[in-house]
């Protein structure tokens, strides 16, 4: 008879799970043909090793499984990093780390007041530029520290303001085919490269920036905003997935629920 208890339950429920989301995320990565090769490979091991007992062959394959861990560590490292960042980045893990981050709840209100008094300048500079089909790139700081992308571009540590934010952005500005890193209600630095996207899945009318405001949202927490010069239409991208065509309160709601 088999001793199947409710902890055997739990642990293949988990075992499950944990399968399922390894597998969508190789999928969203263009990594899943070399994810199954990894699996078929661990199925053949252990039924050489464990079912026929092939010794020669099944030593072959061990020594192959203690390298091939680095090998996969090196093939799967961006989604191995990305993993990690979902499983750092979600959103009950970062309201228990707030927790301890500030003793005091007065002092998290303030700091969103101030927050939120900074939207407005970015919706306006935004919503003007739309109107006058000006480019631009705007990425707003969230927890993950940005200073590796800070660093590529200008230093500005500004108050956020519309109209410098236009002027950032206008055609003839040096700075204006970078990024804007807004942190901490401060426009920090401008004119900043980011890492582009290389997902087959973006619709081919999306233009590079779009592509650069994807692949920051998929390394980091951060919501980028675009605005598209030849459209004028008004994007963000957070947690690598697009909100296309946004009016002035949904871009607003979105910044306000950061």
């Amino acid at each position: 008879m088999i001793d199947f208890s409710l902890k055997d339950f739990i642990d293949i429920l988990l075992v499950a799970l944990l399968l399922f989301y390894v597998y969508r995320l190789m999928r969203e990565s263009r990594s899943l043909n070399a994810f199954m090769g990894i699996i078929i490979f661990i199925v053949v091991w252990v039924f050489v090793s464990q079912v026929l007992e092939m010794r020669l062959l099944g030593t072959i394959l061990d020594k192959l499984v203690s390298v091939g861990v680095i090998a996969i560590i090196v093939i799967f490292q961006d989604d191995i990093r990305k993993f990690l960042y979902n499983v750092g980045g979600h959103r009950h893990i970062r309201s228990v780390l707030r927790l301890f981050q500030s003793k005091h709840g007065d002092t998290l209100a303030a700091d969103r007041d101030r927050l939120r008094r900074g939207i407005m300048p970015v919706v306006m500079a935004c919503m003007s530029m739309s109107k006058n089909r000006v480019g631009a790139l705007i990425v707003m700081e969230r927890d993950v520290p940005l200073d590796d992308i800070v660093s590529t571009g200008e230093v500005i540590d500004a108050n956020v303001n519309q109209r410098l934010i236009e002027n950032i952005f206008f055609k003839n500005s040096p700075l204006h085919d970078g990024a804007l890193i807004i942190s901490n209600n401060r426009l920090r630095s401008a004119g900043c490269i980011l890492p582009v996207s290389h997902d087959l899945d973006i619709p081919k009318e999306l233009g590079l920036r779009h592509r650069a405001a994807l692949g920051m949202s998929q390394e980091s927490d951060a919501l980028c905003i675009i605005v598209s010069e030849e459209t004028g239409s008004i994007s963000t991208a957070y947690a690598g997935q697009f909100h296309l065509r946004l009016s002035a309160e949904e871009l607003e709601a979105e910044l306000v629920k950061m």
